[in-house]
């Protein structure tokens, strides 16, 4: 990829977020991103602006000025209704050729882990995906003999090597510097009601091509799981809870306590929980009032997942898992014994209420 040249580069201003909806209701990385963008924006001085893709979206622009968006792009036609590749990567790659924005964020959402890459390409600058940090500084980290240091650069940190280690990736000399964000990790600001944004109204033209796709139907799929990202409590189980059979245990005691299960990444690996409910860099990133660490050893990949938690207990009968250094309580015993019995006290507890 060539370098783009400094004067041009200079160009390029403003935090830009990708707002996504799907069926006109805008989902929460929207404002997780905004709010991550106001921090960095402080830094380089500059605005926010979201980008609102779809068809009859305008009303959508309301919350995103209230969580924070100074300005508000709306692209507005019949061939965004339904998120296509072509269609949005169009209107998004057209918004940056015409806006020029310093940077460009983008939830790493199904949507996002699609369109991010594909825009990335059309408007010739580099992509890192799935960030878990973001912060404005100097590239190279470390000045460096000989080798200029460039100031205010986004510094995009992410898991690498299947999560074995942490990467911070810079795009130093091209424009817009470009990241896909993991949900749930960035916090969205509290909203201020009848906050306002500048509205632009900006429309590429559409015209289908060769890159286009029919789609023959859409079929909503109920799921049968809770998302754990919006759980006020969760009650988390590890290898060490020992079989599929035994996480009955946590299923009382989150039934008990009004929470919900989750699991590490050894877990779903053996097949006894799904996806969905994992916990960690390469699962999802969770913010509950408490998070219960059962039989769960505390590697850096689990606990970059759940570190944010208000209050956190952890039961594991090794007493240096290191869990216990990020536990706010911690209880050394076997989970066996240790969960059935708080279950018990909790119930007792509530029945005389």
């Amino acid at each position: 990829m060539a370098e783009m040249d400094k004067a041009l580069r200079e160009q390029y201003k403003g935090v830009f977020v990708f707002a996504q909806q799907v069926d006109n209701t805008l989902g929460s990385i929207a404002f997780e991103l905004v709010g991550k963008a106001k921090d960095l924006a402080k830094d380089l001085d500059t605005e926010v602006t979201a980008v609102l893709l779809g068809h009859n979206v305008k009303d959508l622009a309301k919350p995103l000025a209230e969580y924070g968006a100074d300005r508000i792009i709306v692209v507005d036609d019949p061939a965004l209704e339904t998120y296509m590749t072509e269609p949005y990567t169009h209107a998004l790659a057209s918004v940056i050729n015409e806006f020029k924005p310093e940077i460009m964020l983008v939830g790493a959402t199904a949507i996002g882990r699609d369109l991010g890459p594909c825009v990335s390409a059309r408007v010739k600058t580099g992509l890192t995906a799935d960030c878990t940090s973001l912060d404005i500084g100097d590239f190279p980290l470390v000045a460096q003999p000989g080798k200029e240091q460039l100031h205010k650069q986004l510094l995009m940190t992410r898991p690498a090597f299947g999560g074995n280690t942490i990467a911070t990736i810079a795009c130093p000399y091209n424009r817009p510097q470009m990241a896909t964000v993991r949900p749930g990790v960035m916090q969205k600001l509290e909203p201020n009601k009848g906050a306002e944004a500048n509205i632009v109204e900006y429309n590429p033209g559409f015209e289908r091509n060769c890159k286009y796709v029919d789609i023959k139907e859409v079929v909503k799929a109920v799921s049968q799981t809770v998302d754990i990202m919006d759980a006020k409590i969760l009650v988390s189980g590890g290898r060490g809870v020992g079989s599929p059979e035994n996480f009955k245990i946590l299923e009382d005691l989150a039934d008990a306590i009004g929470g919900t299960v989750s699991c590490s990444r050894a877990v779903v690996d053996s097949g006894w929980k799904p996806k969905d409910l994992q916990v960690g860099q390469t699962g999802k990133t969770v913010r509950p009032q408490v998070y219960f660490a059962i039989g769960i050893s505390g590697a850096i990949q689990h606990v970059a997942g759940m570190e944010e938690s208000d209050l956190i207990i952890a039961i594991n009968k090794d007493e240096d898992a290191p869990i216990f250094d990020v536990a706010d309580y911690g209880i050394v015993g076997d989970l066996n014994k240790i969960v059935p019995g708080l279950t018990a006290k909790i119930k007792e507890a509530i029945a005389n209420k």
